[in-house]
């Protein structure tokens, strides 16, 4: 939630000051119809953000692979940005996040290598898929 209002305030502080004939201009007229220049977590594509995308399974390697999964997907995302960005002040935020991201992909593979060495020790579904049987 940290990185969506950091996200949310660069777009707050890039699109207060448009003019109408700006905001015509740049595409940002529907946004700007809805919200005015407000913080409304979207995807490029329109959708609003929700908790709807955030998959819990309450079984930790389900959880864990999904962790791993978001953060590589935000990485690629502020790649996508930085390829798109020609604004110093916003490309260093974007950076920092990206930062972010690569170091929380890093602390979740390490647990899930420990998930899994524990769950090895145990004897558990993990390693052993014949407890279903």
């Amino acid at each position: 939630m940290g990185h969506l209002e950091m996200i949310g305030a660069i777009v707050y502080q890039l699109t207060r000051n448009l003019s109408e004939e700006e905001i015509k201009q740049s595409g940002f007229g529907p946004y700007f119809i809805d919200h005015t220049t407000g913080v409304y977590p979207t995807a490029a594509s329109g959708f609003p953000w929700s908790a709807a995308g955030m998959a819990v399974k309450g079984d930790v390697i389900a959880d864990l692979t999904e962790d791993l999964a978001a953060e590589q997907k935000a990485r690629v995302t502020y790649d996508n940005i930085l390829r798109m960005s020609d604004d110093p002040d916003v490309s260093n935020v974007i950076r920092f996040l990206r930062a972010r991201e690569i170091v929380h992909f890093q602390r979740f593979g390490e647990g899930l290598r420990l998930a899994k060495e524990r769950l090895d020790q145990k004897n558990l579904y993990y390693v052993n898929p014949s407890l279903d049987a």
